[in-house]
């Protein structure tokens, strides 16, 4: 994998966090911050936490697996990214951005429906 498929990934990952990241669990959010924001090894998160290498690697795992399972499900990064692009397009157009700015709400209102009526489960937990 290339540093900018890596660089690509964690972008994308602390992005699906800023989504989802309450939905995680305490652990899983400490360890995905101390990862993924702060930059530490998975050995300086194993002795901060007191817990194993192999024990950090798969929390993460899991973390990141939820992540994905709630975008897949939910898909509030993919809509929220294609109404940021929609923005950056017809941003001189204040009907345009109206509009725009009431789908943004709709969707929002569409995908807290969505969590409420689906048997939504956490898939990966600690």
């Amino acid at each position: 994998m290339t540093m900018n498929n890596l660089l690509e990934k964690k972008m994308y990952y602390q992005m699906l966090f800023g989504f989802y990241g309450n939905l995680l669990t305490d652990k899983q959010k400490e360890l995905f911050a101390a990862y993924y924001e702060n930059d530490y090894s998975l050995q300086e998160i194993a002795d901060e936490f007191s817990i194993s290498r192999n024990a950090v690697h798969d929390a993460l795992k899991n973390a990141v697996k939820n992540l994905e399972h709630f975008e897949e499900s939910l898909g509030l990064c993919k809509r929220y990214t294609r109404l940021e692009e929609l923005y950056e397009e017809y941003k001189d157009d204040p009907k345009c951005v109206e509009l725009l700015n009431k789908i943004k709400e709709m969707e929002w209102y569409r995908c807290l429906l969505k969590v409420y009526q689906k048997d939504f489960r956490w898939p990966y937990v600690d």
